[in-house]
């Protein structure tokens, strides 16, 4: 692996390779402004899966008349009506599959030199929308009713992604995976907002799912999601004020007659 990585350097650098992503199913187009002289001579496209693995002719221009010419990849034939080439030299790869990335190298028919760029193209495979679920075996061990467990889980997932859970945009957890088919994360809530969701990403696209109410019950308006003893904290804090309230009104009232009081004796005197 760190050979493959080491030549992938150095072949970057002396040939000025250029890395593009799609996700499967969508077409990528390698752009290509060859001169009239090397659409002369002619120029030629080639794939391989790696720099190590021989790479096999897929679209020309011939030389001489300029005529364009596709060809199917044998035995496998993942090219077959999938390629368009113009007379820019620029390749086009439509509906494409896991099976498209890698290497695509460009040259010279006259001298089989390589023009100014190889491309490494990585197709992502599209992205499973998460599943939300009560997570069953952590909240029979959960000590009050009011605490909820959900587990976010994908399946099928076969190349290098994250998944995550957020509050609005505050990240809370996250694992990071690579060729497991079936992934998941769990989180320990004591009640559900609408700001709750579960992201599953790769480097060019990601997949969302929100928590809603129908896994764990929904916050009073009234109800924060916090702990024990800042719920106390509030509590107090909340009765105090109550009882001061009360004590004013009290003190309030209490003034009032008693100026009432004295009012009514001076006019009696």
């Amino acid at each position: 692996m760190n050979r493959l990585i080491i030549l992938l350097l150095l072949f970057s650098v002396v040939f000025g390779l250029e890395s593009v992503s799609v996700t499967e199913g969508e077409s990528v187009t390698l752009y290509m402004n060859i001169t009239e002289q090397q659409r002369k001579d002619g120029i030629s496209w080639k794939f391989g899966a790696n720099i190590n693995i021989y790479k096999s002719l897929i679209a020309e221009i011939k030389s001489g008349n300029n005529e364009i010419k596709l060809h199917k990849d044998r035995p496998d034939e993942r090219f077959n009506k999938r390629l368009n080439l113009d007379q820019t030299g620029s390749l086009t790869i439509t509906n494409t599959t896991i099976t498209h990335s890698g290497l695509y190298q460009i040259t010279t028919n006259k001298n089989k030199t390589l023009l100014n760029k190889t491309f490494n193209i990585t197709v992502y495979t599209r992205l499973p929308v998460p599943v939300i679920t009560r997570d069953s075996s952590q909240n029979s061990s959960l000590s009050s009713v009011s605490n909820c467990s959900v587990l976010c889980s994908v399946m099928n997932v076969s190349q290098d992604v994250s998944l995550s859970w957020y509050k609005g945009k505050s990240l809370l957890s996250s694992i990071s995976v690579s060729d497991h088919s079936n992934i998941n994360i769990s989180l320990h809530l004591e009640c559900v907002d609408d700001s709750y969701t579960c992201v599953i990403n790769n480097s060019i696209t990601n997949q969302t799912q929100h928590l809603t109410t129908d896994v764990c019950h929904k916050c009073s308006d009234n109800i924060c999601t916090c702990g024990f003893t800042e719920a106390v904290i509030r509590f107090v804090i909340s009765a105090l004020v109550g009882v001061a309230t009360v004590a004013v009104l009290v003190y309030d009232v209490k003034s009032r007659r008693d100026e009432q009081k004295v009012r009514s004796d001076t006019q009696i005197k």
